[in-house]
């Protein structure tokens, strides 16, 4: 159990300050709830072998690149950076060269030495080492260290941080098989005194949507030389989220970006640092901020930023452009009082430029005739007939044929939209820019438990959704239950698609009946060019599959048991390799972000 200090009772009196009693005591549970594999022990039993170690000393990587290890440092505590520089130093990979920009303006603390004397105990030619003349902040002094710079490649690094010693080796492997313009790694915590490493960050291949909600890249970046000089390095006006500002005009001109899922960055953390605290830095959320809007402005995409209540994290809203026609279709079988229930849910939308088609499909029930009856004298709803059995991918793409939208809403009729009125153009928004092709909601079961935040591929085998009974007003694993990003599957019991993908991925694959139909889909609109993205700011309620019923008979065990053949047959690349969107080092068996064992 961690000690209970005068500091982190003052700090939890200012979040609960910030957040207000509720919000404080749902980041309160998931800050206490215990971690499935406990990470310290986790990261150890995984971090390589001496053995290992001395094998890469030994190996010898043909046309490796020379990295630059650019460090601005600022009166840096003698330990912290002693352990930096040996972090270094002790690399597997030999061909770097460490640049030191020292805007240190006061003298050491007593009884330590300044890091110009720290530097001189090293007799190594590879640490080359620059006083500056003053301290002109974080972005300035940065620059001038990567001016020092005559590597292939620049690898940031913090003046009291660390790097695992196969850092290097891992990031040159990367280069010399991609050719990769910028990369970054994984990365964890570690306390003061390094007695032990926490809060991981997992993260997954290149997520733009993830990167304007969060700088989720940060540690460790490395990036081709000469891409850095051409975008201009770091920007003063960006002090505080200068790196931010930085990744995005990286990540806008380069050609390749690749990530290396290891733990190779360890961010120390101290009472003022922003890796334990990050109210100490408030300022730097603004300068976030700003660093998405002009980003958004580069790239020609209209949005506005919010900051979110939690530090760090960032809310883009994309207006909707024009009025478009969305044609929202709905199957149905019998349940005329839960269609009624969706429908008129519906219709509380502030988005009103939309059409209905209702799918009939082997109603026997009277209700259910008598309401169809009531609906078709709505001008805006289109009552259809599919005549043979159920198949869900079947009766949509039915569906389709009568739609005159440019955008098309599959919705089940077990879904109500009574949350947030706004769901509908808030997904129009995000499904309206040019690269998104599908956006999908975040969906609660009737208790305000999560039934769906997303779905990653090889969840449970195949596929399987997010957050599962997560309570309303949770974040999950680094809020990604949360925030908007890019998955590689949303699910089709809510799910705004542009006209354009639907067309590219040829429709729902009506050989799959019932199961992974919209896993499918989405991983062929992908394909095809488009993104997928999770917008959990769309909130509705999902009593799930109460229509269609459980598979408990042969038959549906049969064609159940077929559909799992279909995805692995077609989709056997991703589900081997893994999902882009998550991470190999989280597991397949649970979907709440836990660590893979």
């Amino acid at each position: 159990m961690q000690k209970i200090t005068p500091y982190k009772i003052k700090k939890a009196f200012l979040y609960l300050k910030h957040f207000g009693p509720r919000e404080f005591m749902n980041h309160l549970f998931e800050r206490l709830e215990p971690e499935d594999v406990p990470y310290d022990g986790w990261f150890r039993s995984h971090s390589p072998s001496k053995e290992e170690l001395e094998k890469q000393r030994k190996s010898k990587i043909k046309e490796g690149p020379l990295f630059s290890l650019v460090v601005p440092a600022y009166c840096t505590r003698e330990r912290f950076f002693r352990e930096m520089i040996d972090s270094v130093v002790s690399q597997t990979y030999e061909n770097w060269e460490l640049c030191i920009a020292d805007a240190s303006d006061r003298e050491p603390v007593s009884g330590e030495r300044s890091v110009s004397e720290i530097v001189r105990d090293y007799d190594d030619r590879r640490i080359r080492y620059k006083r500056l003349q003053k301290n002109e902040g974080i972005s300035q002094n940065s620059n001038e260290a990567m001016a020092m710079a005559e590597g292939d490649y620049i690898a940031l690094i913090d003046h009291d941080d660390l790097i695992a010693p196969q850092a290097l080796f891992r990031l040159a492997e990367c280069i010399v098989k991609t050719g990769a313009d910028v990369l970054y790694t994984d990365e964890d915590k570690i306390t003061e005194d390094n007695s032990k490493h926490f809060q991981p960050h997992f993260k997954p291949d290149f997520n733009p949507d993830l990167l304007r909600s969060n700088n989720y890249i940060t540690h460790l970046l490395v990036v081709r030389r000469s891409l850095a000089r051409e975008v201009g390095g770091f920007r003063p006006e960006f002090d505080g989220a200068q790196d931010y500002d930085f990744i995005f005009r990286l990540t806008e001109k380069a050609e390749r970006i690749e990530h290396v899922p290891e733990v190779l960055y360890h961010w120390r953390t101290s009472e003022s640092s922003t890796a334990d605290n990050p109210m100490s830095k408030t300022y730097a959320y603004e300068a976030g901020k700003r660093a998405i809007e002009e980003h958004l402005v580069r790239s020609k995409i209209r949005g506005s930023v919010e900051i979110l209540p939690d530090f760090g994290f960032y809310r883009v809203r994309y207006p909707v452009q024009g009025e478009p026609l969305i044609s929202i279709i709905i199957p149905n079988k019998d349940q005329a009082s839960m269609l009624r229930s969706c429908i008129e849910s519906v219709f509380e939308s502030s988005y009103t430029n939309f059409e209905i088609i209702v799918i009939e499909n082997g109603s026997a029930e009277r209700e259910t005739f008598e309401y169809y009856k009531e609906l078709s004298e709505d001008p805006r709803i289109r009552l259809v007939r599919w005549k043979k059995p159920f198949n869900y991918s079947a009766i949509n793409n039915y569906g389709v044929r009568f739609a005159k939208g440019e955008y098309l809403l599959f919705l089940n009729n077990d879904v109500r939209a009574e949350i947030t009125p706004d769901w509908l153009s808030e997904m129009l928004g995000v499904c309206q820019r040019e690269d998104v092709g599908i956006v999908g909601a975040r969906l609660y079961y009737p208790n305000n438990k999560t039934q769906h935040a997303g779905i990653v591929i090889g969840i449970g085998g195949i596929a399987g959704a997010m957050f599962v009974d997560l309570p309303k007003g949770r974040g999950g694993y680094l809020h990604k239950a949360a925030i908007l990003m890019n998955l590689s599957a949303v699910t089709a019991a809510c799910m705004l698609v542009d006209r354009k993908a639907y067309d590219a991925a040829g429709g729902f694959t009506e050989e799959l009946a019932v199961a992974f139909n919209d896993v499918d889909f989405c991983l062929k609109a992908g394909k095809a060019g488009y993104r997928v993205v999770y917008d959990p700011y769309a909130e509705l309620y999902h009593d799930e599959s109460r229509t269609r019923g459980p598979e408990d008979t042969p038959e549906k065990v049969k064609r159940f048991q077929s559909e799992i053949e279909y995805m692995r047959k077609h989709w056997i690349d991703i589900l081997k390799n893994g999902d882009p969107n998550y991470n190999k080092n989280l597991s397949l068996k649970k979907w709440n972000y836990s660590l893979r064992v």
